[in-house]
């Protein structure tokens, strides 16, 4: 029974498996052809199953992320990247779901961490040359003024495509009063149709119009632009085609880009599909330039730079088109950029998920040069870039006033459009351009990072100057700028200029910047015992720089060597540095550094000033050696040999320079008492003025004499008594000595341990 009972087990939980695995494999399907709302249950029951894995997680966040339910996405994201099997795309989107939910600094942490697993990818180059471009975009102030329209529903509205005769076409999937209600498995909702309204003077949208179904198919219809003279219609919409032409390998209908003409009635007529459609990738959002010679379109084609590009076709007479150009680096990136649309004046807007923005798709413009190419990019900054995903800026033929789609939570519900009003024009060409040089050789200086900051220093743009040494950068008016230079070797420099009060039809401004070489300039210095000469480690170093106040501090090793590298010093700039020394059991010391960089390399400090500490001392001898200082016979003459032991105690007080030492003098016996007090003290006054002479404030030391009051041997004169002492111990009874009263350190401890000479 229980053999039957543990078969009956497995062959249940084999089941299971099994079952589980067949769910896995549909919903992986569904995501294939990104049918999120169909796979996203399927993952969601299989969490905490036997085929649960990273791999499955990234694609149950990947369909919240692609249908912008990004509290979800975070909430899985955040699971994949806690493990080691999170890819590069899957911690992109992590930082971006972060994003979109207001999380900034965490987002930028993510964004670091993206860079770091691909470097060459430029959404992370961006991003690590401009980590302040949040507070750059919201420097810049507002271009637009914004007004959501009440003919926004709870479903998807965007778009706000103009004719001349004041009616607006817009994109929408609102319901249309039809009994059956057909919806695509993206995110579940119904497809996109086109729909007309009239533009009221406040830009408000009435008299709503669904188009027929000639022109609204079974899929979707999305953006579109008209010619100048309404006589031409460029729209995008599903591939019709039939049977197996209609999806690409991996089941995904495109998108195809259609043209029709317009017939008097309003009708369009003659449609036709471009030419460089397939099922293989999409085609659409066309926008047509004023003079109707080029056509500006997404597609995902093969050869961008990754998920969708800008591309542009010349429109020629004959109504035929060129080829498609990508529009390169400045505007496309490995994420997503759509929704493009050429204003009167050619200023290229367009939605973009790549670049560095508030979140989400952002609205971005290209400013033209004169000969029509695109190097400028604004992020078109508040109110109308908001965390969430912010598209399809579409401007009216008067340049000032125009509609924009976002999806942020104030709106009614999915995609809202919004009008707008021009607050402010865009610069259209005003630029930096410079060259940097070597300071001395004038030589150009490749290679050397360059960056424009703005007023508040936050860096605005960055490039490498090329092989000529040059750069350039594009500006906006009334604005104070800052352009910096790095270059290794070379020490930094920056110059500040402005764009206020430019004189009429000012396009450039020209600021070079020259680059000093780094000499190598370095400190080097060896503290060392003062007695064995052998070096220190644990030496506590502080040394301050006298000129610019900075302070850092050090620890001898058991080299007891100290470098610094000196950054900020040029050659022939004067240096001055004190050098602070303290270890436990030695007396601590400052010392001030002072010269001229002259030559390049390093300076060895310790061969210009002595860095050596001396032990703490309990007594004067432990400082110096000193012997008697005698006097000749009734004589207070300093003797050449008592200048030496004088020269001692001049160097030691000008070593400790708060010492204070009284100098006692002795006479012998011979003569009287009275006399022997004048003399001593003549011999007092005789070598304490040869030490006073010698060293810096001489009030510290004095001098005392005390005769014959204290001799060191036997050799009194008492009264009648003649002393029968040779000369020569009379002559250990003529000294000076010296007691150490203070050396105003509390770690230089000195106690007189000399003779009872003193006194008490």
């Amino acid at each position: 029974m229980k053999k039957i009972t543990l078969t009956i087990i497995v062959f249940a939980c084999c089941f299971v498996a099994m079952a589980q695995s067949g769910k896995l494999k549909k919903a992986d399907d569904f995501y294939g052809k990104i049918a999120y709302a169909q796979a996203i249950p399927l993952y969601s029951e299989l969490l905490g199953s036997t085929v649960d894995s990273p791999k499955m997680l990234a694609k149950l966040a990947d369909c919240y992320y692609q249908i912008g339910e990004t509290s979800k996405s975070e909430e899985y994201f955040g699971r994949v990247v806690a493990t080691d099997q999170a890819t590069s795309d899957d911690v992109y989107k992590y930082a971006q779901s972060l994003k979109e939910n207001g999380k900034y600094a965490e987002s930028d942490k993510w964004m670091k961490k993206f860079h770091s697993m691909k470097a060459l990818d430029m959404r992370g180059t961006q991003f690590s040359k401009n980590k302040t471009y949040i507070e750059s975009i919201e420097a810049q102030g507002a271009y637009f003024s914004i007004n959501h329209l009440g003919v926004n529903t709870e479903h998807t509205d965007f778009g706000g495509y103009p004719m001349k005769d004041g009616i607006t076409y817009f994109v929408s999937n609102r319901k249309k009063g039809v009994v059956i209600r057909r919806s695509h498995t993206w995110d579940d909702k119904g497809f996109l149709d086109l729909y007309s309204a009239n533009a009221m003077d406040d830009l408000e949208l009435e008299n709503v119009f669904h188009q027929s179904r000639k022109v609204n198919k079974k899929y979707h219809e999305g953006p579109l632009c008209f010619s100048q003279d309404d006589k031409m219609v460029y729209f995008t919409r599903n591939n019709m085609s039939i049977g197996k032409n209609r999806r690409d390998d991996d089941g995904i209908q495109n998108l195809k880009m259609f043209r029709a003409e317009i017939d008097e009635n309003g009708k369009w007529i003659n449609e036709k599909e471009f030419s460089i459609n397939s099922k293989d990738y999409s085609v659409g959002h066309p926008s047509l330039s004023s003079d109707g010679n080029t056509i500006y379109f997404a597609s995902d084609m093969p050869g961008g730079f990754g998920g969708a590009d800008l591309y542009k076709m010349s429109v020629n007479a004959d109504g035929s088109f060129g080829e498609p150009v990508n529009l390169g680096d400045k505007v496309n990136t490995e994420g997503q950029e759509m929704f493009p649309w050429v204003s009167n004046e050619g200023l290229l807007f367009f939605a973009s998920d790549g670049h560095l923005g508030l979140g989400g798709l952002d609205v971005f413009v290209m400013i033209p040069k004169k000969d029509g190419s695109f190097d400028k990019r604004i992020n078109v900054g508040k109110p109308v870039n908001s965390p969430k995903d912010d598209f399809a800026l579409i401007m009216n033929s008067d340049n000032m006033t125009g509609y924009v789609s976002s999806n942020r939570e104030t709106g009614s519900g999915g995609d809202d459009i919004y009008s707008f009003k021009l607050l402010k024009p865009f610069m259209l060409n005003l630029s930096l351009k410079g060259v940097v040089t070597d300071v001395r050789s004038n030589e150009i200086i490749p290679g050397a990072i360059v960056s424009l900051l703005d007023k508040s220093g936050n860096v605005v743009a960055s490039t490498t100057a090329d092989d000529k040494g040059s750069y350039e950068f594009d500006l906006e008016p009334n604005l104070d700028y800052t352009i910096t230079a790095h270059k290794d070797d070379y020490f930094d420099n920056s110059t500040v200029f402005t764009t206020e009060n430019l004189n009429e039809g000012t396009e450039l401004i020209e600021k070079n910047v020259n680059l000093e070489k780094d000499p190598g300039l370095s400190l080097y210095a060896i503290i060392s015992d003062a007695k064995t000469k052998e070096a220190l480690e644990e030496v506590k170093i502080t040394v301050k720089d006298n000129v610019s106040g900075e302070q850092v501090e050090f620890v001898t090793s058991q080299s007891g060597d100290y470098f610094r590298p000196l950054t900020d010093k040029k050659l022939n700039d004067q240096g001055s540095y004190n050098f602070s020394l303290s270890k436990e059991g030695y007396i601590s010391k400052t010392v001030t550094y002072n010269m001229l960089f002259d030559k390049k390399g390093q300076y060895d400090v310790h061969n210009s000033l002595d860095l050596s500490l001396e032990p703490v001392v309990i007594g004067i001898t432990d400082l110096i050696e000193i012997n008697s200082i005698n006097f000749d016979l009734d004589k207070a003459v300093i003797r050449p040999d008592a200048e030496k032991e004088l020269n001692k105690i001049v160097d030691i007080m000008n070593k400790y320079p708060l010492m204070e030492i009284e100098l006692g003098s002795h006479t012998d016996c011979r003569a009287s008492k009275a006399y022997n007090i004048k003399l001593s003290h003549r011999r007092a006054k005789a070598s304490a003025a040869y030490i006073k002479s010698r060293i810096t404030n001489p009030k510290r030391i004095y001098g005392k004499g005390y005769g014959e009051s204290i001799l060191l041997n036997g050799c009194g004169c008492e009264g009648v008594v003649e002393s029968d002492c040779p000369e020569e111990e009379h002559e250990k009874n003529r000294r000076t000595e010296f007691k150490v009263i203070s050396v105003g350190s509390p770690n230089v401890q000195v106690k007189n341990n000399s003779t009872n000479s003193f006194g008490k």
